[in-house]
């Protein structure tokens, strides 16, 4: 009866969450194109509802019923399914993000506690993850029987090796201080207010995760994959309708993945800034924080001009990554003259 009542709670999380997450993004590209529009001098969406705000259902919508091409010499096998790979392996990081504390059901003693899982190697599984949403990506581009789209996905394929190991071992700190790969454990070595985040413990570890985070994220200065004036849009220059949409929407899925590790890493996950404000439920604050990221994240791509790609592969690797390392060993040795 206890596993019944264990495999019903993971059904009807993984349930909300996804529908959850769908809404959640539906208004992160709205707010994505609203704050461009703003940065811009116009107005964004302001038709499909109140300030626009039904556009993203309208634009699923006119995605649906839009006529699916797929050209003749693409693999159609892999083409179909690389959109799937992106959306799948970008919803698959949520698994085990934790959005809030726990809570007790009224009139019940059963306790939820806000995660769909939460197990002893979080951080490992979303690396590992994210690493498979690339693959969506690259097989994009090489199924499409496009030489556009060819050099986009392997245009990902080299920024993917070259910041991935930088962004890994940008949250190594925070593991040596933390002792441990468990979210919920990361999360509460912060408890007790805004300075005990790591972010004042690790910010150089915090900015080279932001950045190696956008290389991963395929976003401005470094949406080389998807260069319109170079690529005529890269990878997905072939897709139409909903492979199209689902390619579109996975790069949100995934911007809000990241800045979801960067909350629960750095800035406290969902505790409060201050202990007073406590009685606060924590999945508010968590979504706060994450607004403030995504918004950040949002307001750079439109502000910072494309980087070439011989400048891209050079800062990977030839600053960011001594820099983590050298971040790694300052802290390392810090905690072994503490200890």
């Amino acid at each position: 009866m206890q596993l019944l009542y264990l495999l019903i709670e993971m059904f009807v999380k993984c349930v909300v969450v996804f529908i959850c997450l769908w809404i959640v993004i539906a208004y992160v590209v709205w707010l994505y194109r609203k704050q461009i529009g703003h940065i811009q001098i116009r107005y964004g969406p302001n038709r499909c509802g109140p300030y626009g705000l039904l556009q993203s259902f309208a634009d699923l919508f006119k995605a649906l019923f839009k006529e699916d091409l797929i050209p003749g010499r693409a693999d159609k096998v892999t083409f179909v399914l690389a959109p799937m790979i992106s959306v799948i392996a970008s919803l698959s990081l949520f698994a085990v993000i934790p959005f809030g504390n726990q809570f007790i059901i009224p009139g019940t003693d059963y306790i939820v506690k806000l995660r769909i899982a939460d197990i002893d190697v979080g951080l490992l599984y979303i690396f590992g993850i994210a690493s498979l949403g690339e693959f969506g990506i690259i097989l994009a581009g090489w199924s499409s029987g496009n030489k556009y789209g060819l050099m986009g996905s392997l245009r990902a394929a080299a920024q993917m090796i070259s910041y991935e190991v930088a962004l890994g071992l940008s949250i190594v700190g925070v593991l040596i201080l933390s002792q441990s790969l468990r979210l919920t454990e990361i999360i509460n070595h912060q408890a007790g207010g805004f300075w005990n985040w790591n972010i004042w413990y690790q910010p150089v570890a915090f900015v080279l995760y932001i950045i190696c985070g956008l290389a991963e994220m395929n976003k401005s200065p470094f949406d080389m994959p998807e260069a319109e004036a170079e690529l005529a849009c890269g990878y997905n220059i072939e897709y139409s309708s909903m492979k199209f949409a689902l390619l579109y929407l996975s790069e949100f899925f995934h911007m809000t993945a990241v800045g979801a590790v960067a909350v629960t890493l750095f800035l406290g996950g969902w505790q409060p800034i201050i202990p007073q404000l406590s009685f606060i439920p924590g999945i508010i604050w968590f979504c706060v924080k994450l607004f403030v990221v995504i918004f950040f994240f949002i307001w750079q791509q439109w502000t910072f001009p494309r980087l070439r790609y011989d400048q891209i592969m050079k800062l990977g690797w030839k600053v960011l990554f001594p820099l983590t390392l050298i971040n790694l060993l300052i802290t390392a040795l810090i905690v072994s003259l503490k200890g």
